[in-house]
């Protein structure tokens, strides 16, 4: 018998996260997601070994070829390589969105957990900030902070991020008081277990694979986030480019090159839609009718 400070027991409806992912790599649809965005990542980390071109090499004789051969993308209006201005465009991209996605989940579950465990009027202060956060439209509130902090790579994460923060801490809270009334945590408390052991070692492993879905859709909403910011000439700043930055050009010159647009929005809404079907197929390998239907 365990010793009752060293439970290991989960809740009736927790999902241990190794359980979400093999199921979730049982799945054919699931699959196919997380290889398409395993090469979009691929190719914007290692995109020197996909396309022999430089990103800021300028060729005023090739301005505004169409698609080819040897140039898939075509040129853009000073004859860079469409195809791999993308490619390192996504390196920014993603990265913005990845480092959004890890201070927004940071904060925002520190945020709700806390929340969750204190309860009473530190509950209520705290849930109510983030009431208050969430009712500015995000593209407005960031487009604020974004004039006044400056549009480096560092500050649109950290904008980015907090933004996403409030959104999670709500989330976070919700998913931590489902775990707090199961009666694996009772018990914990009953033999003794402090707040902090009890949400390490016993609330945070049992919300994972809910927290890894809310940090799914945080990606994706970060990198809209950061194309919009972009298109309104406030996001990523020449001679950097984001597919956001690419968009934005593209749209000045639609008429010159009407295939420039075209591949920076195809390749935001591809990601955007890929990460949005990946939240989709973990939260459906979370619900215990999937889950029963599966054993059956």
């Amino acid at each position: 018998m365990a010793g009752a400070v060293d439970l290991e027991v989960a809740g009736p409806g927790a999902v241990a996260l190794p359980g979400v992912m093999r199921r979730l790599l049982r799945r054919r649809e699931a699959v196919v997601i997380l290889v398409l965005l395993g090469l979009l990542i691929i190719s914007a980390v290692a995109a020197p070994l996909f396309t022999p071109y430089s990103p800021i090499a300028l060729a005023p004789r090739d301005r505004f070829q169409p698609p080819s051969l040897a140039h898939l993308f075509g040129t853009d209006e000073l004859g860079r390589d469409l195809y791999t201005r993308v490619l390192y465009g996504g390196r920014i991209a993603l990265g913005i969105g990845a480092a959004a996605t890890v201070i927004a989940m940071l904060i925002g579950v520190a945020w709700g957990f806390i929340a969750a465990m204190r309860r009473g009027w530190v509950d209520e202060v705290l849930m109510r900030l983030a009431d208050a956060a969430m009712a500015i439209p995000t593209i407005l509130f960031a487009l604020v902070l974004v004039a006044a902090f400056g549009a480096s790579t560092v500050n649109l994460a950290v904008i980015i991020g907090l933004l996403l923060a409030p959104v999670t801490a709500r989330l976070a809270r919700s998913a931590a008081l489902d775990e707090l009334t199961s009666e694996y945590v009772l018990a914990a408390v009953a033999s003794g277990a402090t707040r902090t052991r009890i949400l390490l070692s016993e609330v945070l492993p049992n919300t994972l694979p809910s927290l890894l879905v809310l940090a799914t859709l945080n990606a994706a909403s970060a990198i809209l986030t950061e194309a919009s910011l972009s298109f309104v000439g406030l996001g990523v700043q020449p001679p950097e480019a984001s597919w956001g930055t690419l968009l934005f050009q593209g749209y000045q010159k639609i008429y010159q090159a009407i295939w420039y647009p075209i591949f920076p929005g195809l390749v935001i809404f591809l990601t955007i839609w890929l990460l949005n079907l990946l939240a989709d197929q973990l939260q459906s390998v979370m619900d215990p009718r999937e889950r029963g239907s599966m054993r059956a």
